[in-house]
């Protein structure tokens, strides 16, 4: 396995992984501790906070807005507070981060002056408005690009009213960037999701002192919440699942291999993965350690194919990764109602079929469906991530379930560094390793 300048990764096939990994903490709180401290009054640390390049860039963002961010190896601190906050003379760039954009446009839906928001080619691309049209529900003004509000942004704060909204699509994106504009909204705001995404704004907030309500809604959830002011307080992030579905899958599908992934955050919303691989017959055990933390192992076994509802996995971020279980799984495997995939980082329903094609299977796009025919070895060849981390992670773990000797290239690595820059080093360190 090697990287070459040009920013590919070349794995070679046949070779079991056997060890234990640590992944980076969970980019969700990641991005939410860093916001949520900058309103906060007084100073918050956070530890285990995610070292991709999306997180940096929020960290910067809220350092742009006026926060005090210090950073002592694994341990940031930050000297938040309203009255610090202020829209900075130059653009924030969000590099590739969709998330960082849609949650603090929430926060600056609230702080006073306009603040300019850009990304790179692929953000810039991303549709704004599902976070725009509710905010200007509440008062703000959020202008973009065209009709679906592609950035750049520029994001006015006003003051705000409550509503109660009910989002067109599952997305905690959304969900977040209203409930921290509503911190500073008169009234009482409601968000209602007929199907339940990850709470992390709603815990966070809560925990962080917000006059807030979350109630059950059918197969989703209500939030309520009024005008609240947030207190400092300690945030020690978990490993992120979404990570640490590469390993699991890794350990099911490359022969010979046991993988163990530590200190994980095992909430309901987030592990819907694991759901779909044991269903498939992986050999997956977890370990509860408490506060929805724990570890998870995966040994290699016979998968079978199966149907995946987007509902099980909200934000559809295991997809792609998923369907290289669904390559190598005995039958068919059909992902139903995904074409949020078209919307990420890349349009991740065509990539992914691309990509099991790749591999030497057969994937066919139907409507809003994905179908993974299964039964393939994967082929090595050359894979291009199309600028998509998830993309990058799936090939590798594919690649490694190749063959002996074989080897894969993946062109575009380089894009693995907005979330998991020590990606390959740990691919190689668990097939070094031995029972």
């Amino acid at each position: 396995m090697s990287a070459t300048p040009t920013e590919a990764l070349e794995i070679r096939g046949g070779r079991p992984l056997v060890g234990a990994v640590d992944v980076p903490g969970d980019k969700s709180i990641s991005h939410r501790a860093l916001l949520l401290s900058a309103l906060a009054e007084g100073i918050s640390t956070i530890t285990g906070l995610s070292t991709g390049d999306d997180v940096t860039r929020t960290r910067r963002a809220v350092e742009a807005l006026g926060a005090a961010v210090s950073v002592d190896g694994g341990r940031v601190t930050v000297d938040g507070g309203r009255s610090r906050l202020a829209a900075p003379r130059d653009t924030i760039d969000l590099g590739n981060s969709g998330t960082g954009m849609r949650l603090l446009t929430g926060v600056l839906a609230t702080v006073p002056g306009t603040t300019h928001l850009t990304g790179d080619d692929s953000l810039r691309s991303r549709p704004m408005d599902r976070v725009a049209d509710p905010l200007a529900l509440m008062g703000a003004t959020v202008v973009g690009e065209g009709e679906h509000c592609l950035p750049p942004l520029a994001v006015t704060g006003r003051s705000l009213q409550g509503i109660d909204y009910t989002p067109p699509m599952a997305s905690a994106q959304v969900k977040g960037s209203i409930l921290l504009a509503a911190l500073d909204a008169e009234g009482e705001t409601v968000v209602r999701e007929p199907v339940a995404t990850r709470a992390h704004t709603e815990e966070m907030l809560a925990a962080a002192g917000a006059d807030l309500i979350v109630e059950p809604w059918g197969a989703g959830r209500v939030v309520r919440i009024r005008r609240s002011g947030l207190g400092a307080r300690v945030w020690d992030v978990p490993g992120d699942p979404s990570q640490a579905a590469f390993w699991v899958v890794a350990g099911t599908v490359v022969p010979g291999s046991r993988v163990t992934v530590d200190q994980v955050h095992l909430g309901a919303e987030r592990i819907g993965f694991l759901h779909v691989l044991i269903r498939m017959g992986a050999d997956v055990t977890l370990r509860d350690i408490g506060g929805d933390v724990g570890s998870i192992t995966a040994s290699f076994s016979a998968l079978s194919g199966t149907t995946v509802d987007a509902s099980e996995i909200p934000s559809l971020d295991e997809v792609p990764i998923l369907a290289m279980a669904a390559l190598v799984a005995d039958g068919p495997t059909r992902f139903r109602d995904v074409g949020e995939l078209r919307v990420k980082e890349s349009d991740r329903l065509e990539g992914t079929a691309r990509l099991v094609r790749a591999f030497g299977g057969v994937a066919t796009v139907e409507g809003d469906d994905l179908v993974v025919e299964g039964g393939t070895t994967p082929t090595p060849g050359t894979v291009d991530a199309e600028g998509d981390h998830r993309m990058a992670m799936a090939a590798a773990v594919a690649a490694a379930a190749g063959p002996s000797a074989e080897l894969t290239r993946i062109e575009g690595w380089e894009a693995v560094a907005t979330s998991y820059p020590g990606f390959a080093e740990t691919l190689d360190r668990l097939a070094g390793g031995s029972r």
